[in-house]
């Protein structure tokens, strides 16, 4: 039986994308985005947890989210794990597992200008991503 390797987050940035070309001039774009799942303690307490990613896209979808995500857009994207590893200028052996990003799908911006800090523009997509019309806080699943 073949393996599945699916990952699909919605969440917000928590930083500008940031761009690099790689030999061939092939882009490629990283950022980290924030997942958070809210649930209430035995005290009937309501608790945050905050999940970190690291989230990697290639070429035209990497200049693509240069250009449309910034820090605090909402975003659902849709990848695969991928764990590299490397040896750093000491010697040390590294390790790190990335979400590599197969499409993504704006589902809100923030807006320096709006006192709430986000408003309800319609989504925008990025390479290989086709959702027709979504409304504001609909997901594409």
């Amino acid at each position: 039986m073949a393996g599945v390797n699916k990952v699909i987050l919605v969440g917000n940035l928590g930083r500008d994308p940031e761009l690099k070309y790689l030999e061939g001039n092939i882009a490629r774009v990283n950022f980290s985005l924030a997942t958070t799942e809210t649930y209430k303690d035995k005290n009937g307490n309501r608790n945050d947890q905050t999940e970190w990613h690291n989230i990697v896209l290639w070429r035209s979808m990497a200049e693509s989210a240069e250009k449309l995500l910034k820090k605090g857009t909402q975003v659902y994207i849709e990848g695969k794990l991928q764990t590299r590893q490397w040896t750093d200028k000491e010697g040390h052996k590294r390790s790190t597992t990335e979400i590599v990003g197969e499409s993504f799908v704006i589902l809100q911006r923030r807006d320096t200008n709006n006192p709430s800090g986000t408003t309800n523009q319609t989504p925008e997509t990025g390479a290989g991503v086709s959702f027709e019309s979504l409304g504001s806080g609909d997901l594409p699943f």
